[in-house]
């Protein structure tokens, strides 16, 4: 399948780079209409501060994917109540004021404060893996071995969700996003993920436990409907370790190929704060996030752009903007936090970027700490080209 898809510009890359081009039409108009992978039309951004207008104004750039009236092709045709079942509880696809209700039941227990209480368990799950990885070595897949199954046993606890059931899980979410794959199947790994979820808050609502889906029952049962609760649990669980788990295996990458990097962190490992918000910038793991559509007309870097027209924020781009940090394909830990739009920006900035950041200061802390002498092994790292969520597929290291 991979070799009948093109990428469009936005998802291109070269190992950790985006694809040149990208930054020429950064350089040159700042926006591009291109073709998307669904046979759609796009207006792409690509510069930083165009990238937070749109991300940040969800009056003229809307989430909501049905104001639009535009469907892909090959996308099976829904009645409205089963288009209205399928997105409740899913905040990527609510404007305010119904993504403010849905985030409000959530955001108490995403807060620094909330994150410091999980931090004592965080780091006993990631010590557990290391003592596998030691235990299994001299050589292992760290992806296999620490950075899928660490942020998927956090999320696990954190949501309720039997820890058990993780492969399952992982299957059907690795598919869902793998955009070389026919619409059919990601649609069917979908409604798999959503039956999963429905039994499970099926389960919740007859016994709630500690877990955070045991405690939207308890306190929001009445504001919350069933097919509300299955479609926050499937996007938490989903965003909850996909995207940090690809941010633990290609950062390890990252920093090992930057030894000046990863020696400047090992003297000095208080920047590890400093070291993670480089990372996300100059990765930028998530292409685009979710696509916006324009309620009237906008103009941005000079480009008119009709209402209802689709736009994609390339986050790479925007991230590697010169007018955000100079020398900024440069990858240098001591930059600091600069206000990267890696987690988004605006009313959808993501909600668990607290707990993302936490997994990520300790994992890559206790990973460097465990084994001084880590290293890339065997096979050379396979890129993921053609995910939602750039990453490694297998990366061998020893030590």
């Amino acid at each position: 399948m991979t070799d009948s898809v093109a990428l469009p510009l936005y998802m291109r890359r070269s190992a950790f780079d985006p694809d040149p081009e990208l930054a020429a039409v950064r350089e040159k108009d700042g926006v591009q209409r291109l073709s998307t992978m669904f046979g759609i039309d796009a207006w792409m951004v690509t510069r930083f501060a165009d990238v937070r207008e749109v991300l940040g104004d969800s009056g003229r750039f809307s989430n909501s994917a049905h104001q639009a009236g535009i469907r892909p092709p090959g996308v099976p045709q829904l009645s409205d109540e089963q288009l209205k079942a399928m997105r409740a509880g899913n905040l990527l696809a609510f404007d305010p004021p119904e993504h403010t209700r849905l985030r409000r039941m959530l955001t108490p227990e995403f807060t620094m404060r909330r994150m410091r209480r999980l931090e004592p368990r965080i780091k006993d799950i990631v010590a557990e893996h290391l003592d596998a990885m030691e235990a299994a070595g001299p050589t292992v897949d760290l992806v296999q071995a620490f950075a899928l199954p660490i942020p998927s046993l956090v999320i696990c606890e954190l949501l309720g969700v039997p820890y058990g059931d993780r492969d399952d899980f992982q299957r059907r979410t690795t598919r869902m996003l793998d955009l070389s794959l026919p619409f059919e199947e990601r649609s069917a790994m979908q409604l798999e993920s959503r039956a999963y979820m429905a039994e499970l808050v099926a389960r919740t609502q007859a016994k709630p436990g500690e877990d955070l889906l045991g405690m939207l029952v308890r306190e929001h049962g009445d504001d919350l409907t069933t097919d509300e609760l299955i479609g926050i649990g499937g996007l938490l669980l989903l965003a909850g370790h996909e995207t940090t788990s690809n941010m633990l295996g290609i950062g390890t990458l990252a920093l090992l190929r930057h030894p000046d990097q990863l020696e400047l962190l090992r003297k000095e490992p208080e920047r590890i704060n400093a070291a993670v918000e480089e990372l996300l910038r100059w990765l930028s793991i998530v292409h685009t996030g979710m696509t916006r559509f324009t309620t009237t007309e906008v103009e941005l870097s000079g480009t008119r752009i009709p209402a209802g027209e689709l736009v994609v924020c390339a986050l790479p781009a925007a991230n590697r903007d010169p007018a955000l940090v100079s020398d900024s394909d440069r990858f240098d830990i001591s930059r600091g936090d600069l206000g990267h739009v890696a987690f988004g920006h605006g009313v959808h900035h993501c909600l668990g970027a607290p707990l993302a950041r936490m997994e990520m200061h300790i994992a890559f802390s206790a990973l460097f700490e465990r084994f001084p002498g880590l290293r890339e092994a065997g096979p050379q790292a396979e890129f993921r080209s053609f995910h939602f969520v750039y990453g490694l597929s297998t990366f061998q290291v020893g030590w």
